[in-house]
């Protein structure tokens, strides 16, 4: 019941986004629209940033799917793109309003496990510390949110699908290679 709530509040967002910006967006607006108290709100959220990151992650974490294995990790690059693009007003929207460091959070908590999940698949049985995984792992999450903020404050005008093409070409191998560097240094 609860995520019922949740859903008929970021949609409620989501319809108040395409109309103004989010700045000039309130609880009140929110709430009247969806039909929900503003208690209710409060229950779930304790701000709107709030729910716009939990809207966020609940779209990325539908798109992503379970992509996070190196046989579908391009893939899951490939979702979040989509996602973003499928959502490019409320995105727009919210990159225009919130601060770079609470977008780049947000990102980064996405993307850092899809791409772990594709260090730890690939440093089974070598003998690397767990500290050296996230430090790899983090490594090239910086890379990418780097490139998806990039696309994003350019207006997601470019062709999202040449962009992930580039990303993979970029990281094919050098997991790999970083992994099997980071097991020689101990």
């Amino acid at each position: 019941m609860p995520n019922t709530t949740k859903q008929a509040l970021e949609a409620s967002l989501k319809r108040m986004m395409l109309k103004k910006p989010l700045d000039k967006i309130t609880i009140r607006d929110i709430t009247e629209d969806c039909g929900i108290s503003r208690m209710a709100f409060y229950y779930h959220f304790k701000d709107i940033y709030d729910l716009i990151e939990w809207a966020c992650i609940e779209d990325a974490t539908a798109a992503l799917q379970g992509k996070k294995t190196c046989d579908t990790w391009q893939e899951g690059l490939l979702q979040i793109f989509e996602a973003v693009l499928e959502n490019k007003p409320f995105v727009l929207n919210a990159y225009r309003c919130i601060h770079r460091d609470q977008m780049e959070r947000f990102l980064f908590q996405l993307t850092y496990g899809l791409i772990r999940g594709v260090v730890d698949e690939k440093s089974e049985g070598v003998a690397i510390s767990e500290e050296d995984k996230a430090f790899i792992a983090e490594f090239y999450k910086y890379s990418f949110v780097g490139v998806l903020l990039d696309w994003i404050r350019q207006g997601m005008t470019a062709d999202h699908t040449v962009i992930v093409r580039k990303i993979c070409a970029t990281m094919q191998g050098t997991v790999s290679n970083s992994i099997r560097n980071f097991a020689a240094l101990s």
